[in-house]
Order: structure tokens, then C-alpha cells, then sequence
């Protein structure tokens, strides 16, 4: 049974790569952070097939005793401080987490199971988010890289610094440059989820307004459950390398606003919507659309869910979600 070991299982995409992994015969073992960390028994019961190990990005010491207990084959490193927004108010935590903690990761690796011993193939979520002010559209992992936030800046060197130790110490270190994807599981304060979520209390009576900041921002928007089979096929090749993972198209806020309000049946969604000063980042990334040719030869990969249809996929589970709570 082939063992594998994931950082950052409670967010979205772990949950997501969680049973992927599981529905192929792994053997999950999901990192958490905290003694008493209260989302370990939203897994336990979610996932019952994931075994939670203590552990840190922050703290060398205990990654690698976490990989010395779980002896994984792969190594995916999901976990960061991963809310553009929060990352201005909070640059030195991101920094620390989503940028050195990808470092403690490589070494523990490195001390563990590098390239003489029994390899541990490793996994780094990169994100769109390192273009920033793009320098060419669409990107392409060759795209030169400029950040507009503390978050993105973290991501570069995380993204950096897996490469440099792919090269240095010949270790199976793989980087998805992923670019957005959501669903159900996305977190209330990310827009997609604030969109769908919100609509569904209006709709229900529980609201009555939605607060945005900048709507015009267009994004590449995808499916986490189609984007983790990307991470999965990465570490399944002969040779490291990284990859976009994208749809290749984009979309506004404003079209995801105008699909979510139709479908939950509320009409014009400027009648619900107001937009805020501060809810708009200090420096915006206004345009963010990736080229997914290389993901598509190499991987054979290739995103199954349209955009409208993940917008239907969130709008549903969110009144459904609301509505349980409602009826409680």
C-alpha cells in the first residue's frame, strides 16, 4: 500500500486530494497543527480513513518526525496562510508559514527520505497568485513572476525554492501552478464561496445585502476536485517538473455574481450588492487567465467541470447547506 502525507487536510483541496488518494489504495496520513485543534473532528468524522499526525509548518523538528512516523511515498504540501486579504494584515505570519514553511518541508524531506533513501516524491502548492501584474497573457510556467501581495511574495519563494532544491539535491520535487479553484468546500471568506453563500441566506430571508470589494477583477475559475487529480498525476511521472493547472478561460466577479443570483432566483443581483472600500486589496491582481497546454500533454489532465456548472455546483450545496441550518 503506497503511503502518502498531507499537509494543509483541512482546507479544500486536502479534503479533496484526501479521498482521491484514498479511492486509489493510499494509506493518508493528514497533518494537523495544535493540540486540540478543532477541525480534527470534522475529519475524523468526514474521513475516517485519514490518520491525523501532529505537526508544524513552522517547526523542522516536528516535520520530520511526522515523516519518519508516516514513511510516506508522497509528500503534498497544501498547508498556508492562503487568504490573499488576511496576508496584508498579517505579512510576517505568511511569510513564515506559506513561504519559509515550504523550506522546513523540502528538508525534512531531504533529512528523511531524500534521493538515496528510499525517495519521498514531493508535491508544493503553487499559485497564480506569483504572476500578480502579469506580464503576458495567458501564463505559462515560463511567465515571469510579479506578486502583489504578501501571500503571493511567500508563493514565489516557496515556488523558488522547491525548484532549487530539485536542482541541488536531486529530490522528486514537483510545483502546480494552480491557478483559482473552488466548490463546496471553499472557505465563507473567500468571494466565490461569500457569493454563493450569501445569495442562498438572501434568497432564504436570512440577509439582505452582499458586501463586495472590486468586482471587476477576472479570474481563471476551476473545480478543486478536478485540480487535485493534476497534483496527483505530477508525482506519478518519470522526471520532476511544474505545471499550470488552469481552464484556460476567464471570468469577472461580476458573471459570477450574475449566474449566482439568477440561479437562486433573485433577479438582478444589484439590487442585493454593495461594494466597500475595504474589501479591496491595497495592490490588485486584475487579470489572471493560465495556458494548461503542458499540464494537457504531459499529464493528459484536463478540467471536467465548466465554470457555470461549478457555480450551479456551489449555488445548490450553499441553499441546501442554509437551508438544513434553518430547519435545525
Amino acid at each position: 500500500m503506497r503511503k502518502a502525507f498531507i499537509t494543509g487536510i483541512t482546507g479544500q483541496d486536502g479534503r479533496h486530494l484526501a479521498e482521491l488518494l484514498h479511492s486509489k489504495g493510499y494509506k493518508v496520513f493528514g497533518m494537523m497543527k495544535g493540540q486540540h485543534n478543532p477541525r480534527s473532528e470534522m475529519i475524523r468524522d468526514e474521513f475516517p480513513f485519514v490518520e491525523i499526525v501532529p505537526g508544524d509548518l513552522t517547526d523542522l523538528t516536528s516535520l520530520v518526525t511526522a515523516l519518519e512516523y508516516a514513511q510516506p511515498d508522497e509528500f503534498y504540501n497544501l498547508g498556508a496562510i492562503s487568504f490573499v486579504a488576511m496576508s496584508f494584515n498579517q505579512a510576517e505570519l505568511t511569510a513564515n508559514v506559506t513561504g519559509l514553511g515550504v523550506l522546513r518541508a523540502l528538508e525534512a524531506v531531504r533529512i528523511v527520505g531524500g534521493a538515496q533513501n528510499n525517495p519521498i516524491r514531493f508535491y508544493q502548492a503553487s499559485s497564480s497568485e506569483m504572476f500578480g501584474k502579469v506580464r503576458e497573457v495567458p501564463q505559462t510556467e515560463l511567465t515571469p513572476f510579479h506578486p502583489r501581495s504578501p501571500y503571493g511574495v511567500a508563493k514565489v519563494f516557496g515556488h523558488n525554492i522547491t525548484m532549487n532544491y530539485r536542482e541541488s539535491y536531486g529530490l522528486f520535487a514537483c510545483s502546480g501552478i494552480l491557478f483559482n479553484h473552488e466548490g463546496p468546500r471553499r472557505g465563507l471568506e473567500f468571494v466565490t464561496r461569500k457569493i454563493t453563500n450569501t445569495a442562498a441566506r438572501i434568497k432564504l430571508g436570512v440577509e439582505k445585502e452582499l458586501v463586495l470589494g472590486n468586482i471587476d477583477a477576472k479570474r481563471d475559475w476551476g473545480y478543486a476536485g478536478d485540480y487535485v487529480k493534476a497534483m496527483w498525476l505530477m508525482l506519478q511521472q518519470d522526471e520532476p517538473d511544474d505545471y499550470v493547472v488552469a481552464t484556460g478561460e476567464t471570468h469577472s466577479v461580476e458573471e459570477f455574481l450574475e449566474i449566482t443570483f439568477s440561479k437562486v432566483g433573485l433577479g438582478d443581483w444589484r439590487q442585493f450588492v454593495r461594494q466597500d472600500q475595504k474589501f479591496f486589496r491595497p495592490a490588485e491582481v486584475d487579470l489572471l487567465i493560465g495556458d494548461p497546454s503542458k499540464a494537457k500533454t504531459k499529464l493528459g489532465w484536463k478540467p471536467e467541470v465548466s465554470f457555470e456548472q461549478l457555480v450551479d455546483m456551489m449555488v445548490t450545496h450553499d441553499l441546501e447547506y442554509e437551508s438544513a441550518r434553518l430547519n435545525k
